[in-house]
């Protein structure tokens, strides 16, 4: 239920008033440039529409515990010495690690803009993409989980929340 009412010295909303429309847009575009959702991410896995290097930064331990098929494996902390290696110079990157809960895909996106890279964060990482039951890699081959209904439809297979 949405409510239109005069603000109140009340409100913990609107004791910061929004910003105008044109701030807020722009505020909102440049988020744009730096995030793709999990959900983006993989209708382009999905479709091969290629044009980024999906980057896993998670430990050793974490990647074989399961990751996104298709991902280079690159920790955070070897990004500056192995990425002219991986990924090649000039590629857009999308980093990834556990999830909203840890800034690791942060971290590795960083050190890829101080190597020269174009670089996004995938949001909700490795959690989200699994907990919408995307498929996961690991040594014993291709798994997927059912989405969980708290962060995608269960019908339809998850693919998208309609957003």
């Amino acid at each position: 239920m949405t409510t239109t009412t005069t603000a109140t010295a009340s409100s913990k909303v609107l004791r910061v008033p929004p910003a105008d429309p044109e701030t807020a847009a722009a505020h909102f575009h440049r988020r744009f440039t730096f995030e793709a959702d999990v959900a983006d991410v993989h209708a382009d896995v999905e479709s091969a529409a290629g044009g980024f290097v999906l980057v896993d930064s998670r430990s050793s331990e974490a990647w074989a515990q399961g990751h996104i098929p298709g991902a280079v494996h690159l920790p955070t902390d070897e990004i500056p010495a192995r990425a002219a290696e991986l990924v090649p110079p000039g590629s857009v990157v999308v980093t990834y690690c556990w999830g909203p809960g840890c800034n690791g895909a942060t971290r590795a996106a960083y050190e890829f803009a101080a190597a020269g890279y174009r670089v996004k964060e995938m949001l909700g990482g490795f959690e989200y993409w699994s907990r919408e039951g995307f498929p996961v890699e690991d040594a014993a081959g291709l798994r997927r989980s059912a989405p969980d209904p708290l962060t995608a439809p269960v019908s339809g297979g998850g693919a998208s929340c309609g957003c």
